[in-house]
């Protein structure tokens, strides 16, 4: 059974802005595999910035795609480049029966070009947004507040140019269509090649600038319940080939 969230999302689906400049008719979008069944990307692939940056482009110029899209309710083993994501290593000398290390994404991930524009889908105010600023981590992020049939919820933006984050204030309205913000280098992104995690949140549970993409398998049912589908608002799945 679909959420109430999920209901008006898809209610209100024909009526959103494209998050990601993209033309069906002479532009193509393609998918990517992330997951640990992707055994040609291997961990002295991932683990160096460049080398995935490589690899990404790589892929991209063989689709012949603008952009490449995937990664929701997807189990990676990428996140071992990070000790952000790997509790076992975390912890392991303070607790010896360490935390499950989090590899499931709960948001949407678009590859493409830094500096790709990104466009607020739908109207909202400015939430939160913060230069998480770790090795692995989202680096400059945004987090948008909307409501749509009385139901409140959010859309963030992770990887993002810090440039984009300077003129921002807590409560300012960013207008439907409106330019929001760019691709970022790695420099700004959190070590990435240049994408967009998209993601939406029903409950921001109190944080501020920054809210899990990425959990450990065992929560999967809480955190997908939270964060539905974020094709739901993208529209772009139906493009892939």
């Amino acid at each position: 059974m679909k959420s109430a969230l999920e209901n008006v999302l898809l209610k209100s689906q024909s009526q959103f802005h494209p998050v990601v400049p993209f033309n069906a008719a002479t532009e193509k979008i393609a998918s990517i595999n992330l997951s640990k069944s992707n055994t040609e990307l291997t961990e002295e692939i991932f683990s160096n910035t460049k080398s995935f940056s490589s690899y990404i482009d790589a892929k991209r110029e063989k689709a012949n795609a603008k952009f490449l899209i995937g990664g929701y309710n997807e189990l990676r083993v990428i996140y071992k480049r990070s000790l952000l994501f790997d509790e076992e290593k975390k912890y392991s000398i303070e607790k010896p029966a360490a935390q499950e290390p989090r590899r499931l994404h709960i948001g949407t991930d678009i590859w493409g070009e830094a500096g790709t524009k990104i466009f607020a889908p739908l109207g909202g105010m400015v939430h939160s947004f913060a230069f998480n600023d770790n090795f692995g981590d989202y680096g400059a992020t945004i987090i948008l507040e909307h409501q749509l049939d009385t139901i409140v919820f959010h859309t963030l933006y992770g990887h993002l140019s810090l440039k984009d984050l300077a003129p921002l204030q807590e409560g300012k309205y960013i207008g439907r269509g409106e330019l929001l913000a760019h691709f970022g280098e790695p420099k700004d992104n959190g070590n990435w090649p240049p994408h967009l995690h998209f993601q939406i949140i029903a409950s921001m549970e109190l944080k501020e600038g920054d809210y899990p993409g990425v959990c450990a398998e065992k929560e999967r049912e809480k955190y997908l319940a939270n964060c539905p589908n974020p094709d739901l608002i993208l529209n772009l799945l139906k493009y892939v080939d």
